[in-house]
């Protein structure tokens, strides 16, 4: 696969790499007496040098023949050396900020680059979404590598999406520079039952030779699992227990360990690696989704990798997880993941093996930050108009729009109830007994049950699903969020219809975002004006802005970690065990519509 991503392709600078080893051209840059994390062979070399011109490494070794007078040499004075941190899956949108405001928030943080999967703006503004992300990444020094979105819808025929995506659309999207492979396949009944449509996307991405993503999210090792990897899926980042993370690597599919800002399963399932004599080249750490705060308090794949390392894996495979592992998993490792002679020149610096905090971070042989700080310029973003404008309710939503009538001639009525599990993605459908009160089911805080609706925001159909939801806690109040996996509809939910009107109102006069309300007031407010899934403010000021969020929250009587991460999950159709949309109920174990009462 040729690589689109490093400063030069390596055909046209081998003379250079040749001449710069041999010390007859001198190099740009020399890195000495450092402490090489080599992920080619699991070991620590003291003493390193590495020579580098034209973006790329010419030499790891003694390079003292490769300084000129025009050399630059940075003394690593015995700090550790490693490649740089690749993120194998990340949705970029769930940090709420664009492309190039997220580069500067992880960069610091040794990310040289991300296999991200925009399938969330594409959800809502379909291949122009995405062709926006790729072009915005332009403007900062972050390798973001794009695969196509698979499934848009995520589960066809479960949700209105504002796009769609096919074997056309993706055949052509194949060909745009940027691109990588195809995102998780998150229809995964849809490739075991070899259903045409689905099989057409696999086809076109096996032909362009790319790489398919993966997304199953059943405990199932067996014959699914196995049909599955046989139509070519690559990896996937939906295991949540030991043995699915092993059985996925004795099957040849990379693991994808996910620790991101709410899912939190990379401390149970990295028990395949450490319980089990395997060999874990299939394995990878990746955030998946990651809030502002989160990157900002914590950090990003340097946070999951220390995060690991505390879990008892050796500090050199963690690494080994976040660069080498994901570069070999997209086909990049003859360019990326390793420091080598002839690969991209992307390094980080540290001084702790055991508490890796990056001090200095090198992408294609420059210098883009230090001590926690860009030291290069990032431009300022430039999305296309029409992405500012995807709020299309086409109804006023008052608080009658939330009534939801009890059957007739029932007092008390078993309904199915969405509970949440939390910091983790999947639910649970729980069966209740509610009490009509003048005909009309309502939420009950005594019971921590909300009441909640999803509304079409795309097209103006007019749709809309209603139900019921436990786990958060709250007390009072509503909250609204147009971050709503995948379709990003617009999600109420809250314990009173007047608060959940002004919750669903306020986000479509701001263009879409997240809100919290209650007793009539706004409490809290997070405008995302792109697609209504991300702001081009810096990291800090959306993080303080997300910080106010959770303040709100807590103060309504919420207490889960990252609830409005959770919240956006309640939509998702290709999750167990219960999810709605704003078509309805779905089973997300039988893959059908169900009533919300149950005779």
């Amino acid at each position: 696969m040729l690589n689109k991503f490093c400063k030069k392709p390596l055909y046209e600078v081998t003379q250079t790499m040749a001449r710069v080893a041999m010390g007859v051209e001198k190099a740009e840059l020399v890195i000495r007496n450092a402490k090489l994390v080599n992920v080619c062979t699991a070991e620590i070399q003291e003493g390193i040098d590495v020579a580098i011109a034209q973006g790329r490494i010419a030499l790891v070794g003694d390079a003292a023949h490769c300084i000129g007078e025009n050399t630059k040499v940075i003394d690593a004075a015995g700090q550790y050396i490693a490649p740089g941190f690749m993120d194998a899956h990340i949705h970029v949108e769930s940090s709420m900020i664009s492309v190039g405001e997220y580069a500067r928030a992880v960069v610091p943080h040794g990310t040289t680059g991300i296999f991200m999967d925009p399938h969330e703006i594409c959800n809502v503004c379909g291949p122009e979404g995405v062709k926006a992300m790729i072009d915005d990444a332009k403007r900062a020094p972050l390798k973001a590598m794009s695969n196509v979105p698979s499934c848009v819808p995520a589960v066809a025929g479960f949700e209105d999406t504002g796009s769609h995506i096919g074997p056309e659309e993706v055949r052509e999207m194949m060909t745009w520079d940027g691109i990588m492979g195809l995102g998780e396949m998150m229809s995964f009944p849809n490739v075991l039952w070899a259903e045409p449509n689905i099989h057409g996307e696999l086809a076109e991405t096996l032909k362009a030779d790319q790489v398919i993503t993966g997304h199953y999210s059943v405990p199932d090792t067996g014959m699914g699992l196995n049909a599955y990897i046989a139509s070519g899926v690559r990896c996937c980042h939906e295991s949540t227990r030991a043995e699915d993370v092993l059985e996925k690597m004795r099957h040849g599919m990379y693991a994808l360990m996910r620790y991101g800002s709410a899912w939190h399963d990379m401390p149970v399932i990295i028990k395949a690696v450490l319980d089990n004599h395997i060999d874990d080249r299939f394995a990878c750490l990746i955030s998946d989704d990651t809030h502002p705060d989160t990157l900002i308090q914590d950090g990003h794949l340097d946070h999951i990798v220390r995060c690991a390392i505390k879990e008892g894996l050796d500090p050199i495979k963690a690494i080994q997880y976040v660069t080498i592992n994901p570069a070999t998993c997209f086909r990049m490792d003859h360019e990326m993941g390793s420091i080598a002679p002839g690969k991209c020149a992307d390094i980080v610096f540290f001084d702790d093996l055991n508490d890796i905090r990056i001090t200095r971070t090198i992408i294609d042989g420059d210098v883009v930050a230090e001590n926690g700080k860009m030291t290069v310029e990032i431009g300022k973003p430039n999305f296309p108009a029409h992405i500012y404008d995807t709020m299309h309710v086409g109804h006023p939503i008052t608080a009658a729009s939330f009534k939801i009538a009890a059957p007739k001639d029932k007092d008390v009525v078993k309904t199915r109830v969405i509970e949440i599990i939390p910091n983790r993605v999947g639910n649970y459908e729980r069966i209740m007994e509610l009490k009509a009160k003048d005909g009309y089911l309502e939420a009950d805080p005594g019971q921590d049950l909300l009441k909640m609706a999803v509304f079409e925001r795309h097209h103006e159909t007019g749709t809309k699903g209603v139900g019921f939801l436990k786990g958060f806690g709250f007390k009072k109040g509503a909250m609204a969020q147009t971050v709503a996996h995948d379709a990003h509809n617009l999600l109420v939910a809250g314990t009173n219809d007047e608060d959940m009107a002004l919750a669903a109102n306020t986000l479509i006069e701001c263009g879409g975002g997240l809100c919290a309300v209650a007793d009539g007031k706004v409490l809290a407010l997070v405008p995302l004006p792109i697609a209504g899934l991300m702001n081009d403010l810096p990291v800090e000021e959306m993080a303080d802005l997300v910080g106010k969020l959770s303040d709100a929250w807590q103060q309504m009587g919420c207490v889960i970690n990252s609830p409005y991460m959770t919240m956006a999950l309640i939509p998702l159709a290709c999750l167990p065990e219960l999810r709605l949309t704003n078509r309805g109920l779905v089973d997300c174990r039988t893959f059908q519509f169900v009533d919300l009462f149950v005779e």
